[in-house]
C-alpha cells in the first residue's frame, strides 16, 4: 500500500499498521478518537489527551528528544510526526528505518487534510473523513457569526516574550475569530518582542496562551502595568494550537471567547 504524506513522501506499507508511535500530542488524541488506542504502542510525555487511555502507553520522550533507542524496543510499524513539533535529525534517522508519515500543518485545510490522511493510511479513513467534514461544518457555522474586527496579538511565551506570524495554524486560528494578527509579517514564525516593540504593534487585546508557556494572572497584571489600555486575556492554547480532533470543539471554544471579548 502506497500513501504520501503533507511533505509529499512516498510511505510503503505491507499491511494495515498495527504498532503505531505518535510523536505528536494532538495527533496521539487523533488516532485515539479514530479508536486506535490498542494499535499505539508509544507515544511522548507531552501527549496528555486523553488522559485515562494514553496512560498505560509507553512514553518515548519529548517531541524533540525521543528516545531512539525505546522506539526501535517498540518495533513500530507506522510513526506519525510532524515536520514542526519533531527534529529533524532525529527524524531522518527514524525515516530511514521505518515507515514516518510527517504532517506539515499551516490552517484548517491542512489539518482537516491531515485528519482524512491519517485515517486511510491507518485503516480508519470512512471514520477520519466524518470527523473532518464534522469540523468544517463547524468552522463554517461559527464564521458567519464572527464580526469582530480586532488587532490581537497572540503570545506564546515569556522572556522573551514571543508570538507568532502569518506562517503558523495559529495565525489561521486567529484569522478564523475574525481578528487581525497584530504581528504577522515577521521573518521568523515565532518573533521575540520586547515591551516598546509590543507598544509599537498597538494590539486591541493581549492573549496569553496557556500552553507553552503556562501564563497566569500575574502575567495579566505585570502586562497591565505597563500596557494599561489593552484588553489582556488568558486562552486556551489547545483550542488554537491542536490541530487534530481537539478542532470538534475549538469553533465552540472561539464563539464563547468572542463574546467575552465584545
Amino acid at each position: 500500500m502506497k500513501f504520501v504524506d503533507q511533505l509529499n513522501r512516498e510511505i510503503n506499507l505491507d499491511k494495515s499498521p498495527c504498532r503505531i508511535v505518535s510523536l505528536v500530542p494532538s495527533q496521539t488524541e487523533l488516532l485515539v478518537d479514530l479508536g486506535l488506542n490498542d494499535k499505539l504502542v508509544g507515544i511522548t510525555k507531552f501527549c496528555i489527551h486523553p488522559k485515562e487511555t494514553i496512560k498505560s502507553i509507553t512514553k518515548i520522550g519529548g517531541t524533540k528528544n525521543f528516545n531512539l533507542e525505546r522506539i526501535r524496543s517498540l518495533n513500530p510499524d507506522l510513526i506519525i510526526a510532524n515536520k514542526e513539533e519533531n527534529e529533524e535529525t532525529k527524524l531522518k534517522e527514524l525515516m530511514s528505518e521505518y515507515p514516518v508519515w510527517i504532517s506539515d500543518i499551516k490552517d484548517l485545510d491542512d489539518a482537516l487534510n491531515m485528519i482524512e490522511q491519517v485515517g486511510a493510511i491507518t485503516g480508519k479513513g470512512e471514520i477520519a473523513n466524518k470527523l473532518s467534514k464534522t469540523i468544517n461544518e463547524r468552522f463554517h457555522q461559527f464564521a458567519s457569526t464572527s464580526k469582530t474586527k480586532k488587532r490581537v496579538l497572540y503570545l506564546i511565551w515569556k522572556n522573551p516574550y514571543m508570538s507568532v506570524n502569518k506562517d503558523t495554524f495559529i495565525h489561521d486560528m486567529i484569522n478564523k475569530c475574525g481578528w487581525e494578527n497584530a504581528c504577522p509579517d515577521t521573518k521568523k514564525r515565532y518573533p521575540e518582542l520586547s515591551i516598546e516593540e509590543i507598544i509599537k504593534l498597538k494590539p486591541d487585546n493581549i492573549l496569553l496562551s496557556s500552553e507553552p508557556f503556562p501564563f497566569k494572572e500575574k502575567h495579566i497584571s505585570e502586562l497591565k502595568e505597563i500596557i494599561p489600555n489593552v484588553t489582556i486575556s488568558i486562552v486556551d492554547g489547545e483550542a488554537f494550537s491542536w490541530y487534530g480532533s481537539r478542532l470538534l470543539a475549538s469553533s465552540d471554544y472561539f464563539a464563547k471567547l468572542l463574546n467575552e471579548q465584545q
